[in-house]
């Protein structure tokens, strides 16, 4: 997306993003640390981080400038397609998430369960690297993944290049796995406590 900016008479143009796919994860964490600091320092930060304006003359932007810009790049982020993208592609790797959450091991569960606990802005590299693995074997949409190892930390610094689109997707679809799972696992264990009481 072009933005033009009229300054002492003169017009210039510059590139902002077009899309939220164009935001990777590492960028995206940055502009939820953004939020950390004031309204102004988050505008600023955030239009210089999303688009190829200057920095000095983005602290000249009139104030209904910064918020046109804003509510764009809002209106982007609103816009993303939030359907699960199943198979992803990094840097000529190509990664599946979890094909199976039904088996996901006790590790996998334990690892994530961390990763949320402190704080799962902080760790959302590792989760998607615990949620997306290379793929092995692939036949049509039918896909295996390499099997869990808890060792992570290469993929999590490549999971960085997803794009926040994906990220958010996946968190969404992942979230409703969790929050079904917690009602299966509530009903199971109140199940057998029953059935322990009636012996």
């Amino acid at each position: 997306m072009k933005v033009k900016i009229k300054k002492e008479g003169k017009e210039k143009k510059f590139k902002l993003i077009s899309s939220w796919e164009d935001v990777s994860l590492e960028k995206w964490l940055k502009l939820i640390r953004f939020q950390e600091g004031s309204k102004t320092e988050e505008a600023e930060k955030t239009i210089a981080e999303l688009s190829n304006i200057p920095k000095k003359l983005i602290k000249e932007l009139a104030l209904k400038d910064v918020a046109l810009i804003m509510s764009k790049l809002a209106q982007l982020q609103h816009k993303q397609n939030s359907s699960l993208k199943r198979i992803i592609e990094i840097e000529g790797v190509e990664y599946g998430f979890h094909p199976d959450l039904d088996s996901i091991t006790l590790g996998e569960y334990a690892d994530i369960e961390t990763f949320i606990k402190n704080g799962i802005e902080k760790h959302l590299p590792e989760l998607m690297a615990v949620l997306y693995r290379p793929i092995k074997e692939k036949k049509n949409d039918i896909y295996i993944v390499e099997a869990y190892d808890g060792n992570i930390r290469l993929r999590a610094e490549e999971m960085k290049k997803m794009s926040a689109e994906q990220v958010q997707s996946a968190l969404v679809f992942f979230y409703a796995f969790v929050t079904e799972l917690s009602k299966t696992l509530q009903s199971c264990l109140t199940e057998v406590l029953m059935e322990t009481r009636t012996q």
